[in-house]
């Protein structure tokens, strides 16, 4: 993965309270797969009583905060290096905003869910539209591709991912049981493009796509 050694503080400090309506009702562990400064694991803890929360992450400082709200930290390269010595298997697993950082996210996160998810459990992915309208109107208009220090252009960004590739990569996970996007606060302001064109704009408006993966018993 890229260097994060630009990133502000804030990057890795919001607890991503938008995953709500695709957790599971009883979860008793979870991990999280770029818990940056735990925000997320700490809401979680306080959701599920006696819910034991682990996080992986690459940026030390980060790390270091984030063991303020998990039960244990691990400060790794998740491409780079194997899985800690018996980090054992999980209810919930949760990778938000991380894939698209990676050189080959499909492996690392089949890793994941073959090695340390339960039969039956629950994977929540959150992965940016790269069709969204920032993007699409200055390639066409500007022929513009500008990255930034956030959004759908971090610079950060490997890999980039529209609604079909993101789904194909859950699919090859398990049994995809919801999608929801975000950002379209903008598209339900303007009905009369939707009522008009049947939808067919829709994707443009989708900022980022959060994905619940169940996987299959064996």
């Amino acid at each position: 993965m890229q260097s994060y050694s630009t990133k502000s503080g804030d990057y890795f400090a919001h607890a991503r309270r938008e995953i709500e309506p695709l957790l599971p009702h009883e979860c008793g562990r979870v991990l999280e797969i770029g818990c940056g400064s735990g925000a997320t694991l700490g809401w979680l803890k306080q959701k599920y009583q006696g819910l034991q929360a682990v996080g992986l992450e690459m940026v030390s400082d980060a790390a270091n905060v984030a063991a303020q709200y998990a039960d244990s930290v691990h400060c790794m390269d998740i491409e780079s290096q194997p899985s800690p010595h018996a980090l054992g298997h999980f209810d919930l697993i949760i990778c938000l905003d991380v894939l698209e950082h990676l050189v080959d996210p499909w492996v690392v996160i089949d890793r994941f869910v073959k090695d340390h998810l339960v039969d039956g459990g629950i994977l929540i992915l959150s992965l940016p539209n790269v069709r969204h309208f920032s993007v699409v109107l200055p390639l066409l208009t500007q022929g513009r591709w500008d990255y930034a220090d956030d959004g759908v252009l971090d610079r950060t960004h490997l890999r980039f991912f529209t609604r079909r590739s993101a789904l194909k990569l859950a699919e090859s996970l398990g049994s995809v049981d919801a999608v929801h996007a975000t950002g379209l606060e903008k598209w339900r302001k303007t009905w009369w493009l939707n009522f008009t064109t049947l939808s067919i704009f829709k994707s443009f408006f989708e900022y980022q796509y959060l994905i619940r993966v169940t996987k299959a018993m064996s």
